[in-house]
């Protein structure tokens, strides 16, 4: 093509590049223009006749390109929308998923004090604690992960959403946490099984591995936070973890065994089942 290009003519040309690559095509390559052009999605369509400058059309091919090869749209433009608050991301921890928004929409629902004390396990971009923290400011929400760089990116999101409530450490899941009294513990973990053949396409390529798996066929985590937050956790205090969508009766009969009370399974926007929880009562 020409150093020079429509709107309408860039889009078409990505629809194409992407095509075969890529099951969201149109989005991506919407998305991708977007970011370039600094404009909202209604401009697109409104204006498909505007040139994009020579500067603009050089960067726009490359951020195609870049998704040609699988690069995850969000790390080519280095944020992710999560709970409609702009996240930065990078390749040093998980892109923020839709279907984690269930397990935020179900910790807000619960029957928790207005001054609740909140753990979030393995916190990776900080989004679940962030959601919640812009949710229920009187909230006192502690963010844990335990690498250094998530921790960091989970700083820089806290200064950037302008949160700075959120208490975000360095911890392999409890070993830094001192208080003993949370009101609930809530952790997206590593939860799909090593040997998924899953694990060789799409975005997760490009993720940590070890903020995908987990041994015990992806229960290890679940497991192990779900045994040792009972030491962390108020009497009447709750735990919600989030799983992969057949998981969840395994996860149901460990805390049940573990001695959690009103053990339930919340399905997500897709109807899969997704985030489950349990009262510790002791």
């Amino acid at each position: 093509m020409s150093d020079q290009s429509s709107i309408a003519e860039a889009l078409q040309w990505a629809y194409v590049q992407l095509a075969s690559t890529s099951e969201s095509a149109h989005l991506d390559a919407e998305v991708l223009l977007l970011y370039c052009l600094n404009k909202s999605r209604s401009y697109l369509y409104t204006w498909p006749e505007k040139s994009l400058t020579v500067e603009q059309w050089k960067r726009f091919q490359q951020m195609v390109q870049k998704r040609q090869k699988g690069v995850p749209v969000a790390h080519i433009v280095g944020e992710r929308e999560f709970w409609s608050l702009p996240f930065i991301v990078n390749d040093t921890t998980l892109i923020p998923r839709p279907d984690t928004e269930i397990l935020v929409e179900t910790a807000l629902n619960m029957p928790l004090s207005t001054y609740a004390n909140v753990l979030d396990l393995g916190t990776g971009t900080g989004a679940i604690a962030l959601a919640l923290a812009s949710e229920r400011e009187s909230w006192q929400i502690t963010a844990v992960d335990k690498v250094d760089d998530a921790v960091a990116l989970a700083i820089a999101n806290r200064e950037n959403l302008k949160l700075p409530q959120v208490d975000i450490l360095q911890s392999d899941w409890f070993s830094a946490v001192k208080s003993r009294d949370f009101d609930l513990i809530v952790s997206n973990p590593p939860y799909i099984d090593e040997t998924d053949e899953h694990l060789h396409q799409g975005d997760v390529r490009f993720e940590p591995q070890s903020a995908l798996t987990a041994a015990e066929e992806g229960f290890a985590d679940l497991y192990y936070i779900a045994n040792t937050a009972r030491d962390y956790l108020k009497p009447n205090g709750y735990i919600l973890l989030e799983h992969g969508f057949e998981q969840a009766v395994r996860l149901r009969a460990k805390l049940i065994e573990l001695g959690y009370e009103n053990v339930a399974t919340v399905r997500d926007f897709g109807s899969n089942d997704r985030c489950t929880m349990g009262k510790w009562a002791e």
